[in-house]
């Protein structure tokens, strides 16, 4: 078993196809070569809590599905790749799927594959020791 703890974010627009989005989840696990038995867990924005497309995905791997407030992603804008100022103006956040991973991994954690988009959503891959 692995020393490090990996925690997918996520992010959608309401009404996301949970299709497209646990395609988007699978491509960043393979571009950081783990599997979902990998993760600890999802995390997204409190915004997206009831998010069908990601309480599938979670329900599909077995995996918790955990929330953050937009002030707790906020503080992990200076370890965002890719923080977005028209996310800043829709959420309260610079970032929901980087910044989500980062929270969910702690003060420790980093960052291992940025924000990566599809149509409808974004992904992030945050690892830390455990």
């Amino acid at each position: 078993m692995s020393d490090i703890g990996y925690m997918l974010g996520v992010g959608c627009e309401r009404g996301c196809d949970p299709l497209e989005l646990l395609a988007l989840a699978e491509m960043v696990l393979k571009t950081a070569s783990i599997d979902s038995g990998d993760l600890a867990g999802i995390y997204s924005i409190d915004a997206r809590a009831g998010e069908t497309a990601i309480i599938q995905l979670a329900e599909r791997w077995g995996l918790p599905f955990h929330c953050f407030d937009a002030a707790t992603l906020e503080q992990q804008t200076p370890r965002l790749a890719n923080p977005s100022q028209r996310v800043f103006e829709l959420t309260g956040s610079h970032g929901i799927a980087e910044a989500a991973a980062l929270a969910a991994a702690g003060p420790a954690g980093k960052l291992v594959i940025g924000k990566m988009k599809s149509a409808h959503a974004t992904a992030a891959l945050a690892a830390r020791k455990t």
